[in-house]
């Protein structure tokens, strides 16, 4: 992710195409660099730094690092520069031929071990980029695209502050969410950290994969927007709208988790339902506010975001230590830990409406409604919810018709201006 130091996160914003090329160059030479760097590093001592990272079984393998390096930091490149051409099928379609190719080596390649995870992924990069780079490289000759040493050197001075602070927010960004299983195995087990991992990364994935194609689509608009003074106006509505496609399918998960885990993996999984009830509120919130943090990137004030990437991380970290020393219960200190991650993200909705100057009072008016409608469309689940007496075919018949209000209800979203 921070292999070409973010500059990558610039391309979209410039409005000349040639600074947006020499920008793309830019990132493409760091991301060498800094893969060579890492080839510098890891390659003699690959063996001893893999027995450090108790994985000696992969210190053959270990060479294999500064190569995906690379490719990953290739693959936001060329990733950003189609964003920056509102080229999203062919990112989507990168996307799943990445994952498939990924899959396939894999599995071919299983008898060999730990090698076929390492080669089926960057292999799945590689697939990915190529698609990227021909349409890269046909847009470069559709513009007569030059490349220009003295317009690479103004771009890494001009967009300094994506290295300098966005590297930074980057690491925590992706960082943060695989410190908690790690604290949870020091200070509950590794049974608890199993679990956890296993409720968060149910629901997690899909919302990723979403938030991330919305950030996508987000950023070129929000560029354009500031461009014409009606940046205060995208931000409310994407948020209104974030806000009311998140909240009905989360107010289902707070409702039945517990239920529903128990009835998939067994009675044994019916804590991994518990947590998944209380990540609810924090995955809501993160999939509100994280394509609209993009808009710290398309006002450059990266500093600001790197701030509440601290304060988001600082809070998490205090809500997973403080309980542990207080003797609380697994599940609670995954309660607390939702609760502060709330307040964090809460935090950066602020701040993306300070900068944007919307109103954040309109934040706090799209949650409330969201929720009232959330809970009426959730109606015959709540009185299961409330109920706890009432039978598994009430159950059954009340996610059914959930299932169908809120189909009608996305529906008559979408058809909204």
């Amino acid at each position: 992710m921070i292999a070409s130091l973010r500059y990558d996160l610039a391309i979209p914003l410039p409005e000349k195409e040639q600074e947006a090329v020499d920008l793309t160059a830019l990132s493409l030479l760091v991301a060498l660099t800094v893969s060579l760097i890492t080839a510098v590093v890891v390659i003699p001592f690959g063996a001893s730094i893999a027995i450090a990272f108790n994985v000696p079984m992969l210190g053959d393998y270990i060479w294999l690092l500064p190569l995906g390096l690379f490719l990953m930091g290739a693959y936001q490149v060329f990733t950003n520069w189609a964003v920056r051409k509102k080229a999203f099928p062919v990112i989507a379609k990168t996307k799943v031929t990445q994952s498939f190719s990924m899959v396939v080596v894999q599995i071919a390649g299983h008898g060999v071990g730990p090698l076929a995870l390492v080669v089926g992924r960057i292999f799945g990069q590689a697939i990915g980029i190529s698609r990227l780079a021909t349409n890269t490289i046909r847009d470069f000759r559709l513009l007569n695209a030059r490349f220009d040493y003295n317009g690479i050197i103004k771009a890494a001075v001009r967009y300094r502050s994506f290295p300098i602070y966005s590297s930074w927010s980057g690491l925590l960004s992706t960082g943060g969410p695989q410190v908690p299983p790690i604290l949870f195995s020091l200070f509950y087990g590794a049974s608890a950290a199993g679990t956890y991992y296993l409720a968060h990364r149910v629901i997690a994935l899909p919302l990723t994969v979403i938030g991330g194609s919305i950030s996508n689509v987000y950023m070129p608009d929000a560029v354009q927007a500031l461009r014409e003074n009606r940046l205060r106006s995208a931000v409310e509505k994407v948020h209104a709208t974030l806000s009311h496609i998140a909240m009905p399918p989360a107010v289902t998960l707070f409702l039945i988790a517990p239920d529903i885990f128990t009835l998939a993996f067994g009675e044994n999984w019916a804590q991994a339902g518990e947590i998944v009830r209380w990540l609810t509120p924090m995955l809501f919130f993160q999939f509100v506010v994280s394509p609209l943090s993009r808009t710290f990137t398309v006002m450059e004030r990266q500093r600001l975001g790197l701030s509440l990437h601290v304060i988001l991380f600082a809070l998490r970290m205090l809500a997973i230590v403080i309980p542990t020393w207080a003797s609380l219960r697994f599940t609670t200190t995954v309660f607390w830990y939702s609760m502060a991650s709330c307040i964090g993200y809460i935090a950066f909705a602020y701040g993306t409406s300070k900068i944007a100057k919307s109103r954040f009072s309109l934040n706090i008016k799209d949650w409330f409604l969201s929720f009232l409608v959330g809970l009426a469309l959730n109606i015959f689940l709540f009185i299961y919810y409330l109920s706890g007496s009432i039978t598994l075919f009430f159950l059954g018949v009340s996610v059914f018709i959930t299932a169908i209000l809120v189909g009608f209800f996305y529906r008559n979203l979408a058809t909204k201006p």
